[in-house]
Formats: structure tokens, C-alpha cells, sequence
């Protein structure tokens, strides 16, 4: 009997990388119908605390029990003097082509590797799949705005200087959005380092290398961008890569923990849609001037909230730490606040919080992954942008997908917010007569139920999803031409 064919995954060590790209796999899985089986490549994650959490994800779907086949492979050394995480990704990964070259050529003949889908910023293994015949596809768990401004980089190097965006007075063009203000580009960019924006620039040229380039977004999310980039207007006079648009990928995976977390039994005691929420992501923390001035907004607004406070990260490492309540709060807050409002300085289930129906509202840092949790669950946002491509994904937030109230922030402190301003966006976003507010409200409702239609029987994402499969299966038949 003539053995199925195999998909094979390499996904980036960080979670909301690993497990979108997972969950991309899965779907494959599902929508093939038993046609192929799934290989995930894991790399070794550069910390203890990544690659705890990667092994942690690695055990709970390997005991799934469907047809995924993880495969560790071989550590390597650190890449030294990278300027940022980008850079020390980009050769980080490059020191692994030779055991992905390896792990591919002893997966044939019994499975036939039919696919292989990377990482956006693990590119470097093209190399080795054009090698081997093997076809590219890149999985991009950012929007298809970052992906119109990663292609679009090799021409906007021509109007910076060496203090990147920030040095320039007009707006940016990103085809299918309104004009950018440069000071709504990626920070990445911003940050006078040529280093950062000569990778950036890498990937975007390497895109154009694959086969298809998988987005997690859906036509009804960003119509406009994925028909410019379709249209070749961010690499003209090049035929632009093939898209499939088969968002929102949303991973709803269960944790380790059987009984509710008590956030989320907090939040079973309060009214529908009266909750504030803030959380700024995996590697987001705030100072302590910052911290004072949320705590005054909050207090102020008279809404209930729930806050995820955390620590800074301790050095030498990105990751934030569990805060020290009475360290950090302002003197009084929590009496102040108390009965409405509940402070929690540790991890908290973000996807969870983001479904109860006491959530009104969602102060955050913009990932990619966080935004599409609170448009699948209708929960309009204030846009806090911290770091990578937030910037920008606040920006189309606002002025392409309005399901937001836009927040100000002071761009020359390093985007300090208000006590004052903080108090007028959560009063606007969580009821206020405001028309800015009552559009987010009515958008964030609207763009729900487009997100579930796109993923389901005869949705957008769900005939991307169709399509793609079609065309892994039919490819190897073809001549196997990695380009």
C-alpha cells in the first residue's frame, strides 16, 4: 500500500508563532481529509522559558491523536552580536538548515514530502527546499498589511535615511490603506538600525521566492490589501506570490489547568458587557510612571476593569515577570478601586477572558493574535502599540478595520499615554455617546460574525483552505518545482 504524503511545518519557537502556525496545520489536516499527514519540525527555543512552553504545546497535541508527527531537532549555538530579535531569528534558523535538510531527505521514500510551510521570518530554509524539490509556502501569522510593507521594502529604502521612518515628514504608501504617518510604522524600522530593515527587506524579497504565502486573514478583514497585492502593486513589474487567506486562525486549545482560572471567576460575578480588559501580550510590560497613569485613567473612568499587570522582564531576558502589586500600584488604588475592578499580576487566559460575556472592551498592545481573539469574540478595542509590527496593525485597526477607539500617545517618550486620555478612550469604547465609540461597538459586532461566516462551510477561508489543498496534493505530480 502506497504510504500518504507529508506536509512538513517549520514554525518559529515563539508561541503566538508556534501555535498559529500549528493550528494553520491542523486545518490543513482537517480540510485534506485524510489525504496527507502532518510533520512539525521544532527547533529548539533560545530560552528555558520558550522551549518549556514549546515542549508544553508539543505534548498536548502529539496525545491529539491526529496524523502529526513532531520531530526535534538537533540544538545549535546562539548567533552572538544580533541587534535584535529579528536578526538573531534569521540566523538562528540558518544554523538549522542543515538538520531540516537532514530531518526532510530521511522523511522519503516511505512519506513522500508533498509541501513544506515555513515561518515568515525562517525563509533561509528556501535554500534548502529548492534543493530538494520540495514546495515553499511561508506561513505569515501577521496581517496582509505587514506583508504589503515587507514586499514593498526594497522600494521604500529609497526615500529613508539613516534614521529610518522617523526621519521622514511624508506618510508611507501601503497599498490598500489609507496613508500611514511614519510614526504608525513598524518600530522595528524605526530604530535607526540598517541591520533591522536589511532582514525585514530579506524576507520580503524571499517571499517572493514561494510557492504561496499562507495569511492568517480573510478576505472580509482585509479585502482591499490582499486585492493590491494580488494586483502587483507592492513589487511592480513582478507577478505577485500566490495568497491564501485562510483566517482568523484562532487557537482555542484547553491548558493544563482543569478548574476556571480566577479571572475568569471574577468575572463571572459581574454584568454583560461592562468590563474593561487590559493586557499587553506575552513580552508586554509597562514602567512605573506608566503604571500611575493607568491606575489614575482607571479609577477615574468609573468602569469596571480587569487588569493583567505585569513585572518588568528580568535582564538578559524578554519575557515579563510576575508584579508586585503593592510595589507598583499607586497608594490606595485597589481600596479605591475595589468591588469593580481586579488587578492580576501574573499570566492570565487571555482567549477565555476575551469570550465571557462581561467583557466590553479591550485595551491592547495589538499582536496580531490578540486582535483577531477579540474580533472573533466582538470585542471592540483602544489600540496600545509596544513593539514589531503593532504600530501598524494599530493603525489599520482604526482606519481600515474600525473596530476601535483610537488612543494618543506621546510618541517622543516612547508613547506615553495620559491619566486623561486613557479615562476619555475607555469611557468612549465602553458606552460613552461618543460616535467614535458607537462605531467600534457596532463594527467589532459586525466583523464577528463576517470572521465565523469566512472560516465555515462555504465561507472565504474555508474555500482558501479548499483550494490550497488542491493544490499541495496536485503540485508533487507536476514536476515538484520548488519555485
Amino acid at each position: 500500500m502506497t504510504s500518504r504524503p507529508t506536509v512538513v511545518l517549520v514554525p518559529s519557537w515563539g508561541s503566538g508563532h508556534f501555535m498559529s502556525a500549528l493550528e494553520a496545520g491542523k486545518r490543513l489536516l482537517a480540510t485534506g481529509r485524510g489525504a496527507f499527514t502532518l510533520t512539525v519540525l521544532v527547533m529548539h527555543a533560545p530560552s528555558e522559558a520558550m522551549a518549556s512552553e514549546v515542549q508544553g504545546h508539543v505534548r498536548r497535541e502529539a496525545a491529539s491523536g491526529l496524523d502529526i508527527r513532531f520531530l526535534q531537532l538537533p540544538a545549535v549555538e546562539h548567533p552572538t552580536g544580533c541587534v535584535d530579535p529579528v536578526e538573531f531569528a534569521s540566523r538562528y534558523v540558518q544554523l538549522h538548515a542543515p538538520h531540516v535538510k537532514a530531518a526532510i531527505a530521511r522523511l522519503g521514500p516511505s512519506s513522500r514530502v508533498a509541501a513544506a510551510v515555513v515561518d515568515l521570518f525562517l525563509t533561509a530554509l528556501f535554500d534548502v527546499l529548492h534543493e530538494l524539490t520540495v514546495p515553499a509556502y511561508v506561513y505569515f501569522a501577521s496581517p496582509a498589511a505587514f506583508l504589503a510593507l515587507m514586499l514593498r521594502l526594497p522600494a521604500l529604502r529609497e526615500d529613508l535615511t539613516g534614521a529610518g521612518f522617523e526621519a521622514m515628514e511624508s506618510t508611507v504608501d501601503v497599498p490598500g490603506l489609507p496613508p500611514v504617518p511614519p510614526s504608525y510604522m513598524p518600530a522595528c524600522l524605526v530604530k535607526a538600525k540598517i541591520q533591522s530593515y536589511d532582514w525585514f527587506e530579506y524576507h520580503g524579497r524571499r517571499f517572493m521566492e514561494a510557492r504561496g504565502v499562507i495569511v492568517n486573514t480573510s478576505v472580509e478583514l482585509e479585502s482591499s490589501i490582499l486585492a493590491a497585492i494580488a494586483d502587483g502593486q507592492c513589487v511592480p513589474g513582478r507577478p505577485a506570490p500566490a495568497l491564501h487567506a485562510i483566517g482568523p486562525v484562532v487557537w482555542f486549545g484547553s491548558t493544563d489547568d482543569q478548574q476556571p482560572h480566577e479571572c475568569v471567576r471574577w468575572l463571572d460575578a459581574q454584568p454583560p458587557a461592562s468590563v474593561v480588559f487590559l493586557c499587553f501580550g506575552s513580552m508586554g510590560s509597562l514602567d512605573a510612571a506608566q503604571v500611575r497613569e493607568v491606575a489614575a485613567g482607571l479609577e477615574r473612568s468609573g468602569h469596571r476593569f480587569l487588569w493583567v499587570l505585569r513585572g518588568p522582564p528580568v535582564a538578559g531576558t524578554r519575557l515579563p515577570t510576575d508584579a508586585n502589586l503593592d510595589e507598583v500600584l499607586p497608594e490606595g488604588f485597589l481600596e479605591a478601586t475595589a468591588g469593580r475592578g481586579l488587578v492580576w499580576p501574573a499570566w492570565a487566559p487571555q482567549r477565555e477572558i476575551l469570550s465571557h460575556a462581561a467583557v466590553g472592551g479591550f485595551v491592547t498592545h495589538c499582536g496580531w493574535n490578540s486582535i483577531l481573539e477579540s474580533l472573533w469574540s466582538g470585542v471592540p478595542m483602544i489600540p496600545w502599540p509596544l513593539y514589531g509590527e503593532q504600530h501598524l496593525n494599530a493603525f489599520e485597526l482604526v482606519a481600515g478595520v474600525g473596530a476601535a477607539v483610537a488612543l494618543e500617545m506621546d510618541r517622543r517618550k516612547g508613547f506615553f499615554v495620559e491619566a486623561a486620555e486613557l479615562e476619555r478612550a475607555v469611557r468612549s469604547l465602553m458606552g460613552g455617546p461618543s460616535e467614535e465609540g458607537r462605531k467600534a461597538r457596532r463594527t467589532a459586532a459586525e466583523t464577528s460574525a463576517a470572521c465565523r461566516k469566512a472560516v465555515g462551510e462555504g465561507g472565504s477561508s474555508c474555500a482558501a483552505l479548499q483550494r490550497l489543498v488542491r493544490e499541495i496534493l496536485v503540485l508533487p505530480t507536476e514536476g515538484n518545482d520548488s519555485r
